[in-house]
């Protein structure tokens, strides 16, 4: 190239010399490559596990208390009532049959409410997954999606 360019320079043109000036073009292009491939799995382990934990009930404990008084004439029943620490008495009233009818308390009914702590041990099925990822080399030219082998 440089052979042409003196070659060129050497014309000359009334009394001047020429220099052809060169430029060159640049063509950027882009292509994907597959630089490699990978696999992933997943994989599902099962493992039994003991839970612990304290679960809160309540029951009701009923206490029966004799009282057997009769009622004085014109005397209001007893009503329902709550006492401080949470019992709940429930007078029983029954008639009973004399030359005269008297009303007679026969006892009351107690209930409480008692919480219960009660520690439990259930076994449970905890299932975990696990990803493995495997690096694998790249196709071969030969090898892409639209050859067959």
């Amino acid at each position: 190239m440089a052979d042409r360019i003196e070659d060129t320079a050497r014309e000359v043109v009334a009394g001047e010399v020429v220099l052809p000036l060169v430029e060159e073009a640049l063509r950027v292009g882009k292509r994907q490559v597959e630089t490699g491939r990978v696999r992933v799995s997943v994989n599902t382990d099962i493992e039994e596990q003991v839970v612990r934990e304290t679960l809160r009930s309540e029951r009701t404990e009923i206490e029966r208390v004799p009282i057997g008084r009769e009622l004085a004439e014109g005397e209001p029943a007893p009503a329902m009532r709550q006492e401080p620490d949470g019992t709940v008495v429930v007078p029983v009233m029954e008639e009973i049959l004399v030359v005269e009818r008297r009303l007679v308390l026969r006892e009351e009914i107690r209930m409480r409410l008692v919480a219960v702590d009660e520690a439990v041990e259930q076994s449970v099925t905890v299932r975990k997954q696990r990803a493995s990822v495997e690096r694998l080399p790249p196709l071969a030219a030969d090898d892409g999606p639209g050859n067959a082998r």
